[in-house]
């Protein structure tokens, strides 16, 4: 069975049921992800015993707010739409990530999955080599890549095939006002002499890209650039605190075959859809192992 022929297996109940929207699980989960967040901001700006080791996991729980970017795009972590569009923007502001240009790629994605040419997830490929592997994990070409889109962006030039016209202006004006903050925020923490945004967010967000970089990699990699979803994309399982702060994106397979169930009903839809599952890993570091086993040497 392929997803098409899934989704035309389900009852009118069951879609009824999977689709609902709700306000409350969504809230609860954004008090507990920006709670870990203010939490470990608070503690690094005290300066409390070993604040150090808080860093990395700072930089997990900000820069996994892309897992509540990806999922506002699509509408659904809440019921009401000013909240689906404010936390794609806060998140989309923290992640230096423009979210009315990523919500157009993101779409993008999601209709042409794994189809070369189309999918502009394709347009920058995978690592196949060692050294190329590792400046993946680095994060240092995704900031480039955020950075890049920023300025493009706010220079006016919107000329990438899953950009539509009639979103040209709002993207324009989005780039330009998050530069403008950016540039606020710089100019005002070197007037002031201070360091704190630098310790609770810049540097925290570069110790925590490689995690997220892994994170993404195993939800296409190794698998087949066909049309398929439950051929073109993989459920890795994992524990309770990977899918807390991912927005149980890990049942990425169930996310792209079904985009409008809301986070919270994914582990539901994952019991439905489990004998149909052709890609899985039982955690992440075993994907991992398997993607660098593949690897060349050069």
């Amino acid at each position: 069975m392929n997803h098409q022929g899934f989704l035309g297996s389900l009852s009118k109940e069951t879609r009824k049921n999977l689709t609902q929207r709700l306000d409350w699980p969504g809230l609860v989960r954004l008090a507990f992800h920006g709670g870990l967040i203010l939490a470990f901001g608070l503690a690094i700006y005290l300066g409390l015993p070993f604040w150090q080791l808080l860093l990395i996991p700072q930089g997990i729980a900000i820069v996994f707010l892309f897992t509540l970017l990806h999922e506002a795009v699509h509408q659904t972590p809440f019921r009401t739409p000013w909240l689906n569009g404010m936390a794609a923007r806060i998140s989309g502001f923290l992640l230096f990530l423009p979210s009315t240009w990523f919500k157009y790629f993101h779409l993008a994605h999601h209709r042409f999955t794994q189809v070369p040419g189309k999918d502009p997830e394709l347009a920058t490929e995978k690592p196949k080599t060692r050294l190329g592997f590792v400046k993946h994990m680095s994060g240092v070409p995704t900031w480039i890549g955020h950075f890049k889109i920023l300025v493009q962006n706010a220079s006016g030039d919107c000329s990438a095939d899953f950009l539509p016209k009639k979103a040209e202006t709002r993207i324009v004006k989005e780039s330009r006002l998050l530069i403008l903050a950016y540039s606020l925020i710089l100019c005002g923490a070197l007037f002031l002499g201070s360091t704190a945004l630098f310790w609770i967010w810049i540097f925290p967000l570069l110790l925590g890209q490689p995690f997220l970089r892994l994170y993404l990699l195993a939800e296409h990699g190794l698998c087949p650039t066909v049309a398929n979803m439950f051929d073109n994309t993989r459920t890795t399982s994992t524990n309770q605190m990977v899918r807390l702060i991912a927005w149980n994106m890990s049942y990425h397979t169930e996310h792209h075959t079904y985009p409008s169930v809301p986070f919270h009903k994914l582990p539901e839809l994952h019991k439905i859809m489990q004998p149909e599952l052709m890609h899985t890993e039982p955690s992440y570091t075993s994907f991992m192992g398997k993607y660098t086993a593949q690897l060349k040497a050069k």
